[in-house]
């Protein structure tokens, strides 16, 4: 079963120097599932931080959130790193890959430790690598590696254990615009045959005209959702 992610009453502060400062104020919003979602918004304006929660990477200070059926802050840090693993998937800027290990072994490294046996890790890794294109780039290493290859070994490790939802906080910022361009169609692509929700944080209008759903977001709070309502 799919289920929407749901922030009620979300607030969220920061404390610089003796400054309390808002990031989040009062955010209600329903996020539908298996679409492509983008949070825009100015630098500073809040999208990284809604993100991050969403992505159970930081806490609210109050409010709500359900994510994949469950509500988040009831669950201890433990737990909640468990759900994070079992869940969700994320892809990063600025790729975050293990320069040490091949593209195979950074997609293979979550399925290791989630424990899966050795020949269904190789089947996993193999229809991955093939899907984003890079099966005959297995062996090498990120640092022999364009930056849209890295992205999409990082975008394959993201759906490595076949999470519900990936995050992605601004996926194209690092990379030119034909190569931007090549990576928004291949997280489109990925989004439909693996029947997973993408939501995004960027102001790249590529993204942007991608996107079946944005949610506009200024100062911490939510000015405008826009859904395409013919997208299914």
């Amino acid at each position: 079963m799919v289920h929407p992610v749901i922030l009620q009453g979300i607030h969220k502060h920061y404390r610089l120097d003796d400054v309390d400062v808002p990031a989040l104020q009062d955010i209600q919003l329903v996020i539908l599932p298996n679409r492509f979602t983008v949070i825009a918004g100015p630098s500073g304006s809040g999208k990284t931080t809604l993100l991050n929660l969403i992505g159970c990477i930081d806490r609210a200070d109050s409010g709500t959130l359900v994510v994949a059926g469950r509500q988040v802050y009831t669950m201890d840090d433990d737990a909640l790193s468990d759900f994070r693993a079992q869940r969700l998937g994320f892809v990063f800027q600025n790729f975050n890959l293990l320069p040490v290990l091949t593209a195979y072994e950074n997609v293979e490294y979550p399925l290791v430790m989630a424990a899966m046996a050795p020949a269904q890790r190789r089947q996993r890794v193999q229809e991955l690598l093939e899907a984003v294109g890079l099966a005959a780039h297995a062996a090498k290493r990120p640092g022999q590696m364009s930056g849209g290859q890295r992205q999409r070994v990082a975008i394959a490790r993201a759906l490595a254990r076949r999470p519900g939802i990936v995050l992605a906080d601004e996926p194209t910022a690092n990379l030119d615009s034909r190569t931007g361009a090549e990576i928004i169609e291949l997280m489109r692509r990925m989004q439909r045959e693996q029947q997973v929700s993408f939501i995004f944080s960027s102001h790249d209008a590529q993204v942007l005209e991608a996107a079946d759903d944005i949610v506009r977001i200024h100062d911490g709070r939510i000015v405008a959702v826009e859904r395409d309502v013919n997208r299914p």
